[in-house]
């Protein structure tokens, strides 16, 4: 029932650039299933309404399709392909933006007995699971309201808080929970991932950035794994790999400067990676990307 509402208003509503009339909803309407495609995967809720996609987190693999969402919690860098879109049927998909400071807020104003108690381990990064009726019907609700501009103002807030709160108490609620936790394990690990991102270019030591992070170094490593799916230097290399292909889609003839501003000294070592993670050499893959138009294809739903 909310699925096949859902579908119409993200039909309706979709545009190009994907952005709407709510600030942090996004609604992706993809007629077509390129190949895997790197992005970063910001903090966000996807709900896949029609088609299906695939998310590549380091080893881990995530599928999801109509009436399932995914939760990303920290900021990853990760390779997404729509599976199943065609132009009779295109892939229809809605993304919230998730907010720390919202989820920290109403944790603050839930009662002890009714926040859920946290899990045990640091959750991963990224989850996925069915989506319930009552996240559904408030999904719905809230695209609704692009047909309702003056009541859009007030509602809309409201609803998104609602959504939270759905995911705080749902399935993947230790994962959404964390991101509002200035304590959280998760939260440290949020820091280690926003210094690596801000300084990939820079050889660093694993006992610096644990200390950063406030972890010791063991901690540190357990809980990036966990919630990265990669050790820190193998995070540092897909950053700089996807800087180096978002450099040289505009600067395609200066492989070697490229390397270099992404932190490779050594230009065989970058075109080996490069070729590893991408499958062609830098060169080859610059001319492919100026010939070609892509669809977004991280997490963005």
């Amino acid at each position: 029932m909310y699925l096949e509402e859902l579908r119409t208003l993200l039909a309706r509503h979709a545009r190009p650039d994907w952005t709407t009339a709510i600030d942090g909803v996004l609604i992706s309407m993809v007629d077509r299933s390129d190949p895997p495609a790197p992005s970063m995967s910001g903090t966000m809720l996807a709900v896949i309404a029609q088609g299906a996609k695939r998310l590549a987190l380091g080893d881990r693999v995530y599928e999801y399709g109509p009436g399932q969402y995914l939760v990303a919690s920290v900021d990853l860098p990760v390779t997404g392909q729509f599976t199943q879109a065609e132009p009779k049927q295109p892939a229809l998909g809605f993304a919230l933006v998730l907010e720390p400071s919202a989820v920290a807020e109403l944790l603050l104003q839930a009662g002890p007995g009714d926040s859920p108690r946290p899990g045990g381990g640091t959750p991963p990064g990224i989850a996925v699971s069915d989506a319930s009726a009552p996240l559904l019907d408030a999904v719905v609700r809230l695209l609704r309201l692009l047909d309702e501009p003056r009541d859009r103002a007030v509602l809309a807030p409201l609803v998104k808080r609602e959504i939270l709160w759905r995911l705080i108490t749902g399935e993947q609620g230790a994962t959404v929970r964390q991101l509002g936790l200035a304590d959280s394990s998760l939260s440290h690990v949020s820091r280690a991932v926003r210094w690596i991102r801000e300084h990939y270019a820079q050889p660093f030591r694993v006992e610096d950035v644990a200390g950063l992070s406030g972890m010791s170094v063991s901690a540190f490593y357990r809980n990036f794994q966990a919630v990265t799916a990669m050790s820190p230097i193998q995070f540092q290399k897909q950053i700089r790999l996807q800087e180096a292909r978002l450099l040289l889609a505009t600067h395609p003839g200066d492989v070697t400067g490229v390397g270099h501003r992404v932190g490779y000294d050594n230009p065989s070592q970058f075109s080996r990676e490069y070729r590893r993670q991408f499958g062609a050499p830098p060169s080859q893959d610059a001319a492919r990307l100026r010939h070609s138009v892509r669809t977004p294809a991280g997490v963005l739903p």
